[in-house]
């Protein structure tokens, strides 16, 4: 027993004993974190090293020219490059905003309300994460149509709402809360909104940082609106523009426009990064959770 006097199973602070995770660890880190690296240099590769054979994974005469040659495509348009990002930062925001709203109120009701049709609602969102995209282009297109949202503004938002894999994650994390707490709270008088937004809001930060993400890349990636039901160039986003700009280049010559889509391509990337980075503790924590019963 005098041999484990002292030592800890999970010392706080480093430890010799942590070595062997330290060689499996960094290693795999490393490689997940080539694409990234990738990405960021491949932005900055001249012309000569974007079409070298054999490819190369890190720039060696790096250059600002992709971006020079960007921003100078982006003038030349008739719409400028602003209206496209003031589309894609106003259309982010508020399909954010909104999933995350209705993601934890459904989620609220389907937790800890009782109510008729409550499991059917929710096995028709177990269900509805079976579908891939694709499999509902037309309906969703004839639905859209009906509803006259062709060629507007919210044909951006309306349709994005609907996040099935958000809501089940957020249910599934209220599961966790105890009854009993929700139910003090109710003796003492609480209202449903004040027990939603003074309880389970708090409690559930985790989850809510999660649907910001899977939300916030939904939305800021997505060109299929701006190709299937927009015709208005100044209501398309900037994801969708930055799609196109290779094909624009010198009138559809794609091999001068890989630099500019390389650029394109690590503009479009930043904030996805800069947003996992900001709420990547509290997605860690969704991850912990999802296996405490």
């Amino acid at each position: 027993m005098s041999s484990f006097q002292g030592t800890k199973i999970n010392p706080t602070k480093f430890h010799k004993s942590q070595l062997k995770f330290y060689a499996f660890l960094v290693p795999l880190a490393i490689f997940m974190a080539l694409p990234i690296i990738y990405i960021i240099f491949h932005a900055f590769k001249p012309i000569d090293e974007l079409f070298a054979y054999p490819p190369r994974f890190f720039v060696q005469k790096p250059t600002f020219q992709n971006f020079v040659d960007l921003f100078a495509q982006t003038n030349a348009s008739g719409i400028p490059i602003s209206r496209y990002l003031f589309n894609s930062i106003v259309v982010t925001i508020i399909v954010v905003f909104l999933t995350i709203l209705f993601s934890t109120m459904a989620g609220y009701a389907l937790s800890k309300k009782n109510f008729l049709l409550k499991k059917t609602i929710f096995e028709i969102n177990t269900l509805a994460l079976m579908f891939v995209p694709a499999a509902v282009a037309i309906p969703r297109y004839l639905l859209i149509e009906k509803l006259g949202l062709i060629n507007s503004f919210w044909v951006h938002i309306l349709p994005l709402l609907a996040m099935p894999i958000g809501l089940f994650l957020v249910k599934q994390f209220i599961d966790q809360i105890p009854n009993e707490l929700v139910e003090a709270a109710r003796m003492d008088g609480a209202s449903d909104f004040r027990i939603y937004t003074t309880i389970i809001i708090p409690l559930i930060k985790p989850a809510i940082a999660t649907v910001a993400i899977l939300s916030f890349q939904t939305v800021w990636n997505n060109i299929e609106t701006s190709t299937l039901y927009v015709n208005d160039e100044g209501l398309k986003t900037f994801s969708f523009y930055m799609s196109t700009l290779a094909s624009q280049v010198t009138g559809g010559n794609t091999v001068a426009g890989q630099g500019i889509a390389a650029a394109a391509s690590l503009i479009m990337f930043v904030p996805n990064l800069i947003i996992f980075i900001i709420l990547q503790s509290q997605v860690m924590n969704t991850m912990a959770h999802s296996g405490i019963k």
